[in-house]
């Protein structure tokens, strides 16, 4: 609330209703961004790639299953948001979102992109590690865990002491999604993955191939 407030001390409430509608717009913007990204993933990658093997039966079902994908991501979030309530911490949510982009997504980009014995398992071992010490130091950190002093309004989910003592868990979760995906790379060797690699480094410098793998 910084900012509408110091909009509203500095130019009034005009610059107050400027300031906040720009923030309801990109907050609009970025949901909409979210629900449509989950959407298209789930009829493209599950729905058609995973279900059907990459067949669509119907002309035109993949475009159905977005659109009720979207309207079942809307409805959970509307849900949820209202099971949790306005006394809520949204700390939460945000900084799961960004210890799981940084400790399940990263290692594996990294190490795709510059490592040439990075393998097939070691990518599945990277997320897997990140993913579960992500949002297992969440859980047993203060964000979620926590003791208020007396008589202040709480804004933890769990009165307790917290097992982790940091809120921002990448400095642990990143390195083992790291140690992982490098330790099963070592372990599982696979021949093709550096072929594999030389095959992406010239796509992405010259796009040669890329029409294949859009059509």
């Amino acid at each position: 609330m910084a900012g509408p407030r110091l909009a509203q001390v500095l130019g009034g409430d005009i610059f107050l209703a400027v300031v906040s509608a720009v923030a309801f717009a990109t907050i609009l913007a970025v949901v909409a961004g979210v629900m449509i990204s989950a959407s298209t993933s789930f009829a493209h990658d599950v729905w058609t790639n995973v279900i059907h093997r990459g067949v669509e039966r119907r002309p035109g079902e993949s475009v159905v299953v977005a659109r009720i994908a979207a309207m079942a991501v809307g409805a959970a979030a509307v849900l949820i948001a209202v099971a949790l309530g306005p006394g809520s911490n949204v700390l939460i949510l945000a900084t799961l979102g960004m210890a799981v982009a940084a400790s399940a997504n990263f290692p594996v980009l990294a190490l795709s992109l510059y490592w040439r014995r990075f393998t097939t398992a070691g990518a599945i071992a990277g997320l897997s590690a990140g993913l579960a010490a992500s949002l297992g130091l969440i859980l047993a950190g203060p964000t979620v865990m926590g003791i208020d002093a007396p008589g202040a309004v709480s804004h933890h989910l769990i009165q307790a002491r917290p097992w982790f003592p940091l809120e921002n868990v990448g400095i642990v979760s990143v390195p083992l999604g790291f140690l992982a995906a490098i330790a099963v790379s070592l372990v599982s060797r696979e021949p093709a993955a550096e072929a594999k690699l030389d095959e992406l480094v010239v796509r992405a410098n010259t796009g040669l191939g890329a029409e294949r793998a859009s059509g």
